[in-house]
């Protein structure tokens, strides 16, 4: 399994479809930036929220922070990594009226109606929530707006038919409507990810551009596949087909860190992984994360979460149990 399918699968991420809208010339509506705050009550333990859009028909524009208007078509998704405002419209410049839809975020999906009566744009728009430690993984380095043609892409026709599909049903609400919404909203982001890095321009840093590259790609594959591992650099380079001081100076540019101190922090995020989602035992985590004893473990731990890992552990399960339960 790759780097970004282990993270992916090991730090919680989560989402929805919450809204359909079909928008008809003249029209505007705004996004306002989704901080920390919009998060807990979305999905339980979740720090980051980033809104996605989804262009099923017709185009239109987004406008953010004082940046040129993109236009967009039919076809794309445009995600939002860091959760910053935008303007979605149908012309450039034209601000949002005071009594427009704004599409707050919630569990419960719905459709809107919207605009003068033009050209008509359909959207069907979502979010994914994660916490704190995967946003600083994986969105290092991303610029704050992605787009990506999802019908260029093999799967890209059946899962945009498969994500309307998954919003029609939640609006006639049928068992596990929720559920597939969940896995859908997952699956596009992943698709999105995939889509970006294979379209990396020259020059770009962080944790999906270093997944993109040969050698540094090749070294976080290695630590992903074996975290436990005692691993030296010396080690990781001839993996990666290298040389040291090549892994250790490329592995620096990308993901802005030595392969060892990432190592650590992968480690952690794994061990936080099992203290949330199960009941084993210190000793036992600390051997899958690749630590002799418990006490070098619970060290490590303090030193990336600030607190030791039983505490951590009791702070958190209050939290998961109540995950999910906000009405929306």
């Amino acid at each position: 399994m790759d780097a970004l399918s282990q993270a992916l699968r090991v730090v919680h991420l989560d989402g929805a479809i919450f809204t359909q809208g079909r928008f008809t010339a003249p029209w505007s509506y705004h996004t306002p930036r989704t901080d920390f705050a919009a998060a807990p009550p979305l999905e339980g333990g979740a720090q980051r929220v980033m809104i996605f859009h989804l262009i099923a028909e017709g185009q239109c524009f987004v406008e953010m922070g004082g940046q040129p208007p993109v236009r967009l078509h039919a076809g794309e998704v445009v995600v939002f990594p860091h959760g910053d405002a935008h303007l979605m419209t149908s012309t450039p410049g034209l601000p949002p009226p005071p009594d427009g839809p704004l599409l707050v975020l919630t569990h419960s999906p719905r459709h809107v109606d919207y605009g003068g009566g033009g050209a008509a744009t359909r959207l069907v728009c979502g979010y994914l929530a994660c916490d704190a430690a995967l946003a600083r993984l994986l969105f290092a380095g991303l610029p704050p707006l992605l787009r990506v043609d999802v019908r260029g892409s093999n799967v890209g026709h059946w899962l945009e038919a498969s994500v309307e599909h998954a919003l029609d049903e939640a609006l006639a609400p049928r068992p596990g409507s929720p559920g597939m919404q969940a896995r859908l909203a997952e699956v596009l982001f992943m698709e999105v990810l995939r889509l970006y890095m294979a379209e990396q321009e020259p020059g770009r840093t962080g944790w999906l551009a270093g997944m993109a590259d040969r050698i540094v790609g090749g070294a976080l594959n290695a630590l992903h596949t074996q975290p436990a591992h005692a691993w030296t650099v010396d080690e990781l380079a001839r993996a990666a087909n290298t040389s040291r001081s090549v892994l250790s100076k490329r592995f620096q540019q990308f993901v802005g860190s030595s392969p060892m101190r990432y190592l650590a922090r992968w480690r952690m995020l794994l061990a936080a992984n099992l203290l949330a989602r199960g009941n084993a035992s210190l000793a036992r985590i600390a051997e899958e994360v690749g630590y002799q004893t418990d006490m070098a473990f619970s060290r490590a731990f303090r030193r990336e979460h600030g607190t030791p890992p039983a505490a951590w552990r009791r702070r958190r399960t209050p939290r998961a149990n109540g995950a999910g339960q906000t009405p929306g």
